[in-house]
């Protein structure tokens, strides 16, 4: 582990969280407003692709594109250097493999995001496209219901992460985050509901050998509203993703590096002693 992180680190990491933060209030607002007022509510492609048609949209989409490669920069220095102290015990290798995953998987959304930017071609039918190959393999299925099983696992670990309340060890304390930090914590929940929604699309995928099965968000916002009181539902879920930018945008801001911050910093998981 660095015994200190280099400079740089903290203004990629708040540049990469400040871009996640952008991606899902795009997403989440959209959503909301084809919730309420009718219309489809577009997963994260067609969300960016509306955003591209605005005015400030393709410079929009290059400050976004550029921060979630600094967002995967900061994730797979954060894994190798440990910068958040996770160790090297099996829990630690687990959440730094997942760090590393996770961040892998940010840089190369930012990498379509500077696609459609440039006008490449970004179809929509690409993930049909890639698990419809996958599907195809000897041994597919069993890789896409195992990848599935994961995703399911990482959603099922925001709602832990929420529970447990482990995110408040890197956020530091002032009055303004204790009041967002309810916000945080629906926004966790929220965002683990819809990463627990694709996992199992692809797991359903997997056992009918059907690609069409597989989606991401889109399909999790076309699942929900097809269900008995699915507006309200899809209405909570939407408002759930723009909190969860909210707490992105909290991270941007407040989260600390361990290894840089020293142990003098108050956090929202430890309190300032009333003796000093």
């Amino acid at each position: 582990m660095a015994e200190r992180a280099p400079y740089w680190v903290v203004p990629v990491m708040r540049t990469g969280y400040g871009a996640r933060g952008a991606v899902y209030l795009v997403v989440g607002s959209l959503a909301l407003m084809a919730a309420v007022f009718g219309g489809e509510a577009e997963g994260t492609t067609g969300a960016l692709e509306q955003l591209k048609s605005q005015t400030w949209g393709v410079i929009a989409l290059w400050g976004i594109g550029a921060g979630l490669l600094c967002f995967m920069v900061w994730r797979v220095i954060d894994a190798f250097m440990d910068l958040e102290t996770y160790g090297t015990g099996l829990k630690g290798v687990v959440a730094r493999t997942g760090q590393v995953v996770t961040g892998v998987i940010h840089g190369g959304l930012g990498l379509w995001v500077f696609a459609m930017a440039l006008g490449i071609g970004t179809g929509s039918g690409g993930s049909k496209s890639w698990t419809a190959k996958l599907l195809a393999m000897e041994y597919g299925p069993w890789i896409m219901g195992l990848a599935g099983a994961a995703v399911v696992g990482a959603g099922i670990y925001y709602f832990y992460k929420a529970y447990s309340e482990k995110y408040k060890a890197h956020l530091r304390r002032t009055a303004l985050m204790e009041r967002l930090d309810p916000a945080a914590k629906v926004g966790l929940v929220a965002h683990g509901v819809g990463v627990a929604l694709i996992g199992g699309f692809l797991i359903f995928a997997a056992v009918t050998a059907s690609p069409e099965q597989a989606g991401g968000l889109g399909k999790a916002f076309d699942t929900i509203r097809g269900m008995a009181f699915g507006r309200i539902l899809l209405i909570l879920l939407t408002g759930g993703l723009i909190a969860f930018a909210l707490f992105c945008f909290i991270e941007a801001v407040y989260r600390i590096v361990p290894a840089r911050a020293g142990p003098d910093v108050k956090t929202l998981a430890k309190r300032a002693d009333p003796r000093t």
